[in-house]
């Protein structure tokens, strides 16, 4: 939980339109064109966004609207993050990786 309350885990197309200023027609066709881009759905087939996918939007539309990269372009840019990240991220330390199953194994059973 952050200080201001309770973070969301998801969000729909409609609430990332709204943050992003994209028009949803324009979130579904970027997950055509940028592999990275592909938010998982719920039980009902609807969109469910994460920070990491806004962020990842978010990225995207930066470089395609305000550094004006194709959408081509801003592929191989990602793609060079990408590589960058990988090869630069250590793995999460085990302390870390047993918190996480923890809370994990604690979900779970609250469900």
């Amino acid at each position: 939980m952050s200080a201001g309350g309770i973070k969301k885990l998801y969000y729909s197309i409609g609430e990332v339109a709204q943050l992003t200023d994209l028009d949803q027609h324009v979130l579904r066709y970027w997950e055509t064109e940028f592999e990275e881009l592909r938010p998982n759905k719920n039980r009902g087939g609807r969109r469910i966004y994460t920070e990491q996918d806004i962020a990842l939007v978010r990225r995207i539309q930066q470089l395609l609207r305000d550094e004006k990269y194709t959408i081509e372009g801003a592929r191989q840019v990602l793609a060079r993050e990408r590589a960058g990240r990988a090869s630069a991220q250590p793995d999460l330390p085990r302390k870390e990786l047993m918190e996480l199953r923890t809370f994990l194994k604690d979900l779970l059973r609250r469900i």
